[in-house]
């Protein structure tokens, strides 16, 4: 195993493709790739980065983070 932040370490990114997987992917469907890539687009910046809390954080949102941080 490699150390934290060692970019040899894809773990970080599998996590990311499992959860865009089971909470958007496998939940709906398209009629075009224009709107798949769409709403992918969507859930990565209009979600999965601002308001998805994660674990690193205490259980924050990076928003919430950065704001008792500041």
């Amino acid at each position: 195993m490699s150390g934290k932040g060692n970019c040899y370490d894809n773990s970080m990114v599998e996590t990311f493709f499992k959860s865009i997987k089971a909470e958007l992917i496998w939940r709906n469907k398209w009629d075009t790739r224009r709107q798949a890539e769409g709403a992918i687009f969507q859930y990565i910046n209009g979600f999965y980065n601002p308001r998805r809390r994660h674990s690193s954080l205490g259980g924050k949102s990076p928003l919430a983070f950065e704001r008792k941080a500041a």
